[in-house]
């Protein structure tokens, strides 16, 4: 499913595996919804704000590693289906490649009405170009 918000990047519900090596020891969790610029996981024990992690997500096609920093984090809110506990991520280090792929899987999750073709050619230029 596809989720329409005002985002800088149309966000797909996609439920991947996610792996973390923090200081403080291994975070396990699960992404919530996924984007080019981020995403949302899920994790009973989220990072605080401006934290900056190296995360293995693992996708059923393919693993991506990418260093995210946390810009959302529900560490004291509730936990339950509408606000799981977790964190918002914001993709600082990912691989043009891995960038491509995620754009590719979001695409296929929307409706083509919410499909922001502009905004797609846009992410394929990006990454031609780098």
């Amino acid at each position: 499913m596809f989720n329409k918000e005002n985002r800088a990047n149309p966000r797909a519900e996609l439920k991947w595996p996610v792996f973390a090596l923090t200081a403080k020891g291994p975070i396990l969790g699960e992404t919530k919804n996924v984007s080019t610029g981020g995403a949302y996981v899920c994790c009973p024990e989220p990072l605080r704000l401006n934290e900056v992690v190296d995360l293995a997500i693992n996708s059923p096609e393919k693993s991506l590693n990418v260093k995210a920093e946390v810009v959302w984090s529900n560490i004291y809110g509730p936990d339950d289906k509408i606000n799981p506990r977790g964190m918002g991520v914001r993709f600082l280090d990912i691989s043009n490649e891995d960038r491509k792929f995620i754009a590719q899987v979001v695409n296929e999750h929307c409706p083509p009405e919410e499909v922001d073709l502009a905004e797609l050619e846009t992410i394929a230029l990006e990454v031609i170009d780098n």
